[in-house]
C-alpha cells in the first residue's frame, strides 16, 4: 500500500471485516484512500467486506454508496419478499445479477487488470471451516464466491462453489488478520466495522438457528460459539496494533445498521463517517506504512 508509482516499498495486506449495511462505513475508507493514490498488494474481504471492497480493486471510488443508496428501498434488492419467493433475504438474480452487469455496472475490466491480490472469505457449512478464495476475472463465477461470501445463514440458501456448500465467512473468520499475516506481506492495514470498546453477545437466537440449520451441526457449531471467537480476535488484534504490527481503523462512533435498510441517509451516514476517520488517519497510515 502506498502512493501509486512509488519506488521500493513495503508489501501491504488490506483487511476489510463485514457488518452488513455497516460495510458503507468501510466504502467510505476505501473512497478516501483511492482518492488519495493509496492502494494494497492484497486485500481480503468478508461478507460485506466482499460486497462492497471489490470496488478497491475495480477502482471505482464512490460505486458501492451509490448503488446502495439507489437501490436500498427496492424490492428486488433486499426485502423479506426476497426471502419468502427465494429463499434468499438478497436477490440473487437482481442483486447479485442486473444490478452489476446492467443497473451499476461494476468494471471487471480493470479489477482483472489491476495486480491487486483480492480474496473473499466464505464458510463451508459442512464441515465447519473458512475457505479463502483468490478472485481473478471479476466475472459471473467470481460474484458468486462474493454472494456466498455475504450470504447470510437461515436468511440465505447455502451457494455450491466447487464441491463446497458455503455461507457468509464472517461465521467461520469475521477479521481475517490472522490469514493475512501468514501471507508474509510487510505491513496490514484493518477496516473494523464496530467501534473500540464493542464486544459480541451470544447470539440470542441460537435456539431457533439450532433447528432451522440442524442439517449442518458443524455451522450450529460456529454460530454458537461465534462472540467467543469474535471478542478473541479483537483483544488479538488490539495487542498487535499496541506493538505496531498492524495499523486499524475502526469507527469513532457507533455504526448501527438493521438488516434490512430503506432510507438512503443512513447509509449515507455511515458512509460519511467512514470517509471522515480515513481522511483524520491518513497521516498515521502513510506513517504506518513507511
Amino acid at each position: 500500500m502506498g502512493a501509486d508509482g512509488a519506488g521500493s516499498r513495503p508489501t501491504v495486506g488490506a483487511v476489510l471485516e463485514g457488518g452488513g449495511f455497516r460495510g458503507m462505513y468501510t466504502a467510505g475508507v476505501l473512497d478516501v484512500w483511492m482518492e488519495h493514490g493509496i492502494t494494497a498488494d492484497a486485500c481480503v474481504g468478508v461478507s460485506a467486506g466482499a460486497t462492497f471492497g471489490c470496488n478497491f480493486k475495480s477502482l471505482q471510488v464512490g460505486r458501492a454508496l451509490r448503488y446502495n443508496k439507489r437501490y436500498c428501498g427496492d424490492p428486488r434488492y433486499v426485502g423479506l419478499r426476497n426471502l419468502v419467493l427465494t429463499g434468499d433475504l438478497f436477490s440473487r438474480d437482481f442483486a447479485y445479477g442486473e444490478l452489476p452487469w446492467e443497473l451499476d455496472v461494476f468494471d471487471s475490466a480493470t479489477f482483472a487488470a489491476n495486480p491487486m491480490r483480492f480474496t473473499v472469505v466464505a464458510t463451508d457449512i459442512v464441515r465447519g471451516e473458512a475457505v479463502y478464495h483468490d478472485l481473478g476475472p471479476g466475472d459471473e463465477r467470481d460474484i458468486e464466491w462474493i454472494r456466498a461470501s455475504a450470504s447470510i445463514p437461515a436468511l440465505s440458501r447455502p451457494v455450491e462453489l466447487d464441491g463446497r456448500l458455503l455461507l457468509d465467512g464472517g461465521v467461520a473468520d469475521s477479521i481475517p488478520f490472522r490469514w493475512m499475516l501468514d501471507q508474509g506481506y510487510d505491513r496490514t492495514a484493518v477496516v473494523l466495522t464496530q467501534p473500540a470498546g464493542y464486544a459480541k453477545e451470544p447470539n440470542s437466537l441460537m435456539p431457533l438457528l439450532r433447528v432451522m440449520l440442524r442439517r449442518y451441526p458443524a455451522l450450529v457449531d460456529l454460530l454458537a460459539d461465534r462472540h467467543v471467537r469474535y471478542n478473541k480476535s479483537l483483544a488479538d488484534l488490539a495487542e498487535l496494533e499496541r506493538a505496531g504490527r498492524v495499523f486499524v481503523i475502526r469507527p469513532s462512533a457507533s455504526v448501527r445498521m438493521p438488516m434490512i435498510v430503506r432510507d438512503p441517509e443512513v447509509l449515507d451516514l455511515a458512509y460519511r463517517l467512514g470517509r471522515e476517520d480515513a481522511e483524520r488517519s491518513l497521516d498515521a497510515l502513510r506513517s504506518y506504512l513507511g
